[in-house]
């Protein structure tokens, strides 16, 4: 039924690229469910229980992949043999760096007066931000097939997304 073989964008029916329609994402995801849920086969015999469980665990993984940004940069990367080196290349240009110590010293400062409407404030830029990273991800994936530059992104991003939980948990603290 599932071709394990296909990569994930395969899977949906997708070109592999950055920039995809997630409406077209989800409707292939339930089309794929509907065919292959555990449920569908609780009277199967067991080989086939397990092999529908395989089924709709690898495109419940192919699902949560393509539908979040960052992960889908990093599947598309490591189609094309790149490594984001998350873990390892921690190096950034400076001023990245600066700005990063400027943006957790606001969420600080905004944490240590229980500011939660400055947070929201900082939430909202930090979105910003992330999103114009985003739309550059596009344009090196998609346009440029600068996969070098794209990787670099994906580590930015990876700290904007850290700063975003960083707001989150500190506007939860404020509501408890």
């Amino acid at each position: 039924m599932i071709d394990f073989s296909k990569n994930h964008f395969a899977l949906f029916g997708l070109e592999p690229a950055f920039q995809i329609n997630l409406a077209r994402v989800e409707q292939s995801y339930r089309d794929i469910q509907a065919q292959v849920h555990p449920d569908k086969f609780s009277h199967a015999s067991p080989a086939e229980r397990r092999l529908s469980m395989q089924w709709s665990t690898h495109v419940n993984e192919a699902y949560q992949t393509l539908k979040q940004p960052i992960n889908r940069a990093r599947y598309l990367l490591q189609l094309h043999g790149v490594d984001t080196q998350e873990e390892t290349n921690t190096a950034m240009p400076a001023a990245f760096l600066m700005e990063q110590m400027e943006w957790r010293e606001a969420i600080g400062e905004a944490k240590d007066a229980a500011d939660a409407i400055e947070l929201d404030h900082l939430g909202g830029k930090l979105r910003k931000a992330m999103h114009q990273l985003q739309e550059d991800l596009a344009q090196h994936l998609d346009q440029q097939h600068d996969f070098a530059s794209a990787a670099e992104i994906v580590r930015k991003l990876r700290f904007f997304d850290k700063l975003r939980e960083e707001i989150n948990d500190a506007l939860e603290t404020l509501e408890a």
